[in-house]
């Protein structure tokens, strides 16, 4: 079956969330999906590093290394079966390592920001490198994304993946505790890519592990994606100060800028006189997101989030839908996190990525789901802390389509 006739054999799935006009659709499963491994490139110490292609034998296929458990392609088709790799990065191994631009990878320990690198915990003060201007971002000078995880790729009933893990020794970039961690890529035939997180610690420590993938459904290099449509299920926000630290407050979205409940551009209000787009020199906030509780759905902006000592990971509920109305292709994220930080590349700036692209302003947008930026500094936000004996345990799915 050609991967028009995929498109033709579409089945619909379950309307997302707040979906608007559009109608979603998931491509019919030709094949079974399938892995594959092939050499990426060596790092200065030697380490040799592989690139593991997953297949959803429905058109889509994600590639991933070990180097920051990296995603460094997604290509999937759109509505007249073209496909075209949806994601920002780069072509080589040496591209990675010495361009900072967090492209695809996991940040962590503490995904986002802490301020002025320092926090108090269980009375102890630590201290964390200042690596964005006053503050700490994305785990420090050498965070996950810099580091080459061990991989172990699996295939089982219809899905394929590979799992990285990594051990951060106590001390960690300034981090208290031994962290053990776990990220697993999961590729289904159906075209939903399912990212597990999974950790456990030796001593009290925050933790908030996201996805960094630059997004646009248009295609990787093929411009701005101030067309895109957005929405997010998601009532309040975060305000930020001037160097994107919350305030601590839970503003409502209505009559702002950042009301994406219902679809619409993002380009639309990108550039409006506000405070906050000009702090953030567009959008590079968390929004809170809803929750559902017994069919119906409302904020729960103090709850714990995904942490246990047993059981499997908590069930996503959906967060966000970006439609790019020329390609029809369309992206559903659902997550257990209670956030997700909605980013529209503001800071890029002629960087030369893959096959000669050169990526401007806006070229991509993320989503990346996860705990509050400097939850450990504000007490009445969602509990970032894991301690000895506690599992944490999270999901993020993202799911493509297309529309009609």
């Amino acid at each position: 079956m050609n991967t028009r006739a995929i498109i033709i054999a579409f089945v619909a799935s379950v309307a997302a969330a707040a979906a608007g006009n559009s109608t979603p659709a998931r491509f019919q499963p030709a094949q079974r999906a399938t892995l594959s491994r092939a050499p990426f490139g060596r790092m200065a110490d030697g380490t040799a590093v592989e690139i593991f292609t997953l297949t959803s034998g429905a058109g889509m296929d994600v590639r991933t290394m070990p180097y920051g458990a990296g995603i460094v392609s997604i290509r999937v088709p759109d509505r007249n079966g073209a496909v075209a790799d949806v994601v920002l990065g780069f072509d080589t191994l040496d591209e990675y390592v010495t361009k900072n631009r967090f492209f695809g990878v996991v940040a962590g320990r503490y995904g986002n920001r802490i301020a002025q690198g320092r926090f108090t915990l269980d009375g102890t003060t630590y201290t964390l490198a200042t690596n964005n201007g006053v503050n700490h971002l994305h785990g420090g000078v050498k965070g996950f994304d810099k580091v080459v995880w061990s991989a172990t790729p699996f295939e089982r009933a219809g899905t394929v993946g590979v799992v990285y893990s990594h051990t951060s020794p106590d001390g960690d970039e300034g981090y208290p505790g031994e962290l053990r961690v776990r990220v697993t890529y999961s590729l289904s035939s159906s075209n939903a890519l399912t990212v597990d997180y999974d950790a456990t610690t030796t001593k009290p420590t925050p933790i908030n592990l996201t996805q960094h993938t630059y997004f646009n459904l248009a295609g990787d290099g093929s411009g701005d994606i101030l067309g895109h449509q957005v929405t997010i299920d998601a009532d309040r926000f975060t305000p930020v100060g001037a160097t994107l630290i919350p305030t601590g407050e839970l503003a409502p979205v209505a009559d702002t800028p950042f009301d994406f409940r219902r679809p619409i551009a993002v380009g639309a209000r990108i550039g409006a006189d506000d405070p906050q787009l000009k702090a953030g020199n567009g959008y590079d906030h968390n929004f809170v997101l809803n929750k559902t509780s017994g069919g119906s759905r409302g904020p729960a902006p103090r709850t714990v989030g995904p942490r246990g000592s047993t059981g499997s990971a908590p069930l996503p509920q959906h967060a966000a839908r970006v439609v790019h109305p020329g390609s029809g292709r369309t992206l559903d994220v659902s997550t257990s996190e209670p956030g997700v930080q909605f980013y529209t590349a503001n800071s890029l700036n002629a960087v030369a990525g893959k096959s000669g692209h050169v990526y401007q302003q806006y070229a991509g947008l993320c989503l990346e789901t996860q705990h509050f930026p400097d939850s450990p500094n504000h007490p009445d936000f969602p509990s970032s802390i894991l301690r000895p004996g506690e599992r944490f345990q999270s999901r993020t799915v993202f799911a493509f389509g297309v529309t009609r």
